[in-house]
């Protein structure tokens, strides 16, 4: 909590609170199930929730954005993106039922009501768009656009809402060598590295990759 206090120092009482309670709640589900690594756990400020936070060093979320999570696993990044972006618009879904009735069990804890959870896969998302897509060690990026670009918005002037300062969009949470990935894509992409955001040595060599739609 304290690397999280000193990143984001402006969280409110309840967002404190709302964080403070991960590290209880995450420890006691994964002595049920493998939500987080076991070597992990002790660093799951670091590891999982502030590496989950970069994103909102890079844009911050207005009011009524949609976002949906692709993979998300345990909640990451979902779950510390719907806490510090209480007016924003999360859905969280994975393939792994398991993992799905932790997130849903950790959105009930915290009393998350911008966030909802679904047993899906990004093929299976049907009828809904949305502003944006994040996705956090799921696949490579090429088929990360793939799925992406059919679930986000294009047109933004459509939109009758206050709109972001980036374009509709995905945001894929990447490590090491990127170079394979983004020539694959074919298309342009910008690269945040998280270093820049953190200076814990965890955060070398990891990045955020934009796409915009």
């Amino acid at each position: 909590m304290k690397q999280l206090l000193h990143y984001f120092p402006q969280l409110s009482e309840q967002q404190r609170t709302q964080f403070a309670q991960l590290l209880p709640f995450y420890t006691e589900w994964n002595e049920k199930i493998n939500v987080v690594s076991r070597k992990d756990i002790d660093n799951l400020y670091t590891h999982h929730v502030l590496h989950s936070l970069a994103l909102a060093k890079v844009l911050r979320f207005k009011s009524f954005t949609n976002i949906l999570d692709i993979g998300t696993g345990g909640g990451f990044p979902g779950i510390p993106l719907a806490i510090m972006f209480p007016e924003a618009r999360f859905q969280l879904i994975d393939a792994i039922g398991k993992k799905i009735s932790v997130v849903k069990a950790a959105i009930e804890h915290l009393g998350l009501e911008n966030a909802t959870a679904d047993q899906l896969r990004a093929e299976q998302v049907q009828g809904k768009q949305f502003d944006f897509v994040v996705s956090r060690g799921v696949t490579q990026l090429k088929t990360l656009h793939e799925w992406a670009k059919r679930l986000v918005v294009e047109n933004r002037e459509l939109r009758n809402q206050q709109y972001n300062k980036l374009p509709n969009g995905l945001f894929a949470y990447k490590g090491g060598d990127l170079e394979d990935e983004i020539n694959a894509l074919g298309r342009k992409a910008t690269i945040y590295p998280i270093s820049d955001y953190f200076n814990e040595p965890f955060f070398a060599e990891k990045y955020l990759v934009y796409l915009r739609y």
